[in-house]
């Protein structure tokens, strides 16, 4: 199975977990629930894997079971829709612990009754898929239970190695030396490995302490057309102005954004799960300007640096250049649990581990389903990360999910 490469920055860090609310257009079955997970599971073998670890070089990969590692609890108390708060109760009990990837899945999963159709309230390990993985699963999911529709199997192919990024991605000059720096720092500490089971000990405790806000708005038919006709008219993308409206209203110059990078990657194979994901960040000279010129900087800034490989792949190109052993023990060391200064500088200058300042905005875009009534995207709680809003529009109704500390 495949190897943990820049993949191997979500393994050692709290608060990876992510999730997918949906209400599907088709009636409570719960046999009929049981059997689209089955047939999810015999096509994605990442579905059917725990994360281990080869010790001879401390590696960890995805090793294939013989069986499905979906936890499914299938439950007749029924939800009132994506808006009764008992849909965000649950995700918070099952993302209240650090999930131990070596024993479960990557995914797990609540299935409820609503009227007349079927909530499902799927929860990810981002070593399972990032949110457009996390998305497209869900979509399969709900076109095999309203009308037995199979998608083929997709093989996995991850990121494994800089020769599967652009050539011309390579790390600047500075940040090379930073992190050569550290890798350097490291080899002289001689320090022994951080274990993953020390750190899901360590990790268990942090996240039962963390405490983390869940809220979810749907926006209204006049608010989302006020949205688009704004952003025609300022010439920029409704999430240009997503995040404008984020700096101006947190007052904050810096937003890291997540961008999707299937189509630019020629091995992905359609409909496989992974993460094929990066993030950057943007930063505006002046949040209390008018939402309108701040979107005009933004749009400006992302396009550039979407345009740009260098920056698009900066931070997985960091994941492949640091050692591996660096970036595990980037977060604990950070926060004073694990005694290197080679980590603690990763930890804290590059991830911001150190304290939860950052704001965050991944928009999972618009899709339409038949299928789908309504979903929405519960953004992840990083550790660096003060608020995170996760945005997914489904038949053109919008909904933000914000997780905030």
């Amino acid at each position: 199975m495949e190897k943990l490469f820049t993949e191997r920055a979500h393994l050692m860090c709290p608060r990876m977990n992510f999730g997918i609310a949906m209400c599907v257009d088709h009636a409570f079955d719960a046999e009929g629930i049981k059997e689209a997970f089955k047939d999810l599971a015999e096509h994605h073998p990442f579905l059917r894997s725990v994360i281990w670890c080869d010790e001879k070089d401390n590696s960890y990969y995805y090793d294939l079971t013989a069986g499905s590692k979906i936890e499914l609890a299938v439950n007749e108390e029924p939800l009132t829709g994506l808006d009764d708060p008992a849909l965000l109760k649950t995700y918070q009990r099952l993302i209240g612990y650090e999930w131990d990837v070596r024993k479960s899945g990557m995914l797990k999963v609540i299935a409820r009754r609503a009227e007349d159709k079927t909530i499902f309230l799927m929860v990810f390990h981002h070593l399972l898929a990032d949110g457009r993985g996390a998305l497209d699963l869900a979509e399969e999911l709900a076109d095999f239970y309203a009308e037995n529709k199979r998608r083929p199997s997709a093989e996995e192919k991850l990121i494994s190695s800089v020769e599967d990024m652009p050539k011309n991605s390579g790390l600047p000059f500075f940040s090379k030396k930073l992190v050569d720096k550290a890798n350097k720092d490291w080899a002289m500490e001689h320090q022994t490995p951080l274990t993953y089971q020390r750190y899901i000990e360590f990790a268990d405790k942090y996240v039962k302490q963390d405490v983390v806000k869940f809220s979810m708005t749907r926006a209204s038919a006049e608010d989302l057309a006020k949205l688009d006709n704004e952003s025609k008219s300022l010439n920029v993308s409704v999430n240009d102005l997503l995040m404008a409206r984020m700096y101006h209203n947190d007052k904050t110059d810096k937003i890291i954004i997540a961008k999707d990078l299937r189509d630019s990657l020629p091995f992905y194979n359609k409909g496989a799960l992974g993460n094929y994901s990066t993030a950057f960040s943007i930063t505006i000279k002046d949040p209390s300007k008018e939402v309108g010129v701040i979107a005009k900087e933004v749009h400006k800034k992302v396009k550039k640096t979407v345009a740009t490989p260098k920056d698009l792949y900066l931070i997985l190109q960091c994941y492949a250049a640091l050692t591996p052993e660096v970036l595990d023990a980037a977060f604990m060391a950070a926060k004073g649990q694990f005694v290197s200064k080679s980590a603690e500088f990763i930890g804290k200058q590059f991830f911001g581990f150190e304290e939860a300042k950052g704001c965050c905005l991944t928009n999972l875009g618009k899709i339409e389903n038949k299928n789908i009534v309504s979903a929405a995207f519960i953004p992840p709680a990083s550790p660096a990360m003060r608020k995170t809003l996760g945005v997914l529009t489904v038949n053109g109704e919008m909904i933000t999910c914000v997780s905030e500390r």
